[in-house]
């Protein structure tokens, strides 16, 4: 089952890879923080290259899975946001939006992965 070819989602999740991306670039060059900032690059980036890879899916159990993956990528890149704000890497008020779009990612998938699951 897909979620009806919604190519937006396959935009927005490209634009939040590019946030990511921005947001490493930007990061001190401390150890922790680079080292925080390698593991939200690599799991908020990979948000749309499991998405992409679900909605290739061959069966709705393949498409569940996937859509799984992109829920925990999600889950994690929040854990590493949520870090970089509260060991004072980065103010919170720098990284908000990009929060916001984390939760809200989230939600839009925790919902196709509801409906799919019928």
């Amino acid at each position: 089952m897909k979620d009806d070819g919604n190519m937006d989602l396959i935009e927005r999740t490209m634009e939040f890879a590019l946030r990511i991306v921005n947001l490493f670039v930007g990061l001190p060059k401390t150890e922790e923080a680079q080292v925080i900032g390698k593991q939200v690059l690599r799991s908020g980036t990979s948000v749309g290259a499991n998405y992409r890879e679900a909605r290739r899916a061959r069966s709705n159990a393949e498409f569940i899975a996937k859509i799984g993956d992109c829920l925990k990528e999600l889950d994690e890149t929040s854990f590493w946001l949520e870090l970089l704000v509260r060991s004072g890497i980065v103010p919170d008020s720098k990284l908000s939006a990009l929060r916001d779009e984390n939760d809200q990612l989230l939600a839009i998938f925790t919902t196709i992965s509801k409906k799919a699951k019928g």
